[in-house]
């Protein structure tokens, strides 16, 4: 096992399943939050493009400007943290911010392919890659099972709707998708 691979596999007996539900649905929260709060806060400020602003044959940005070294960095050392808080180590809340955001960008990606404006509401493209993905590669580390997986999934995109409208209201998102 290499330093990054997650070192801990949480098991059921060590931490019950509806408590790490919750524990999961918080850190990708937690994941695909952070970005968001540090754009309010920073505005401009730090804010580099990974794509470097490269455009792809197509005409369309590889990802878009939204998608930024500063939010990925945020993302996964803020999961980091709350991971570690939370009792399940710091290299796997690393590891769900790093698969998640990777969904993320997944996600821009193919938005972009179909000439969607960035910030575009694409429901589904815009929640499940960043859910599942981190789910579905960390199943064992997690305990996860198939039906863990589904319900997580649908939880997390329920939430991301409702956050993402109580957020534009409260001014901290720009569009309340």
């Amino acid at each position: 096992m290499d330093d990054w691979t997650p070192s801990v596999r949480v098991e059921a007996s060590n931490v019950d399943e509806f408590r790490l539900n919750l524990t999961v649905l918080f850190l990708l929260g937690a994941a695909n939050g952070t970005p968001i709060f540090i754009k309010k806060l920073l505005k401009d400020r730090l804010a580099k493009p990974l794509d470097f602003g490269l455009k792809l044959p197509d005409g369309q940005p590889l990802l878009g400007s939204s998608k930024t070294f500063r939010g990925l960095a945020a993302s996964i050392a803020a999961t980091a943290l709350c991971a570690e808080a939370l009792g399940i180590g710091y290299k796997m809340g690393a590891w769900i911010a790093t698969l998640s955001m990777l969904g993320d960008l997944c996600a821009s990606f193919l938005k972009r392919r179909l000439r969607l404006r960035p910030h575009a509401r694409a429901f589904g493209i815009d929640q499940i890659p960043e859910a599942l993905l981190p789910l579905v590669l960390l199943r064992k580390e997690l305990g996860l099972d198939t039906l863990n997986i589904l319900v997580l999934t649908t939880v997390f995109i329920l939430l991301e709707i409702w956050l993402s409208r109580l957020l534009f209201k409260l001014r901290i998102r720009d569009r309340p998708y």
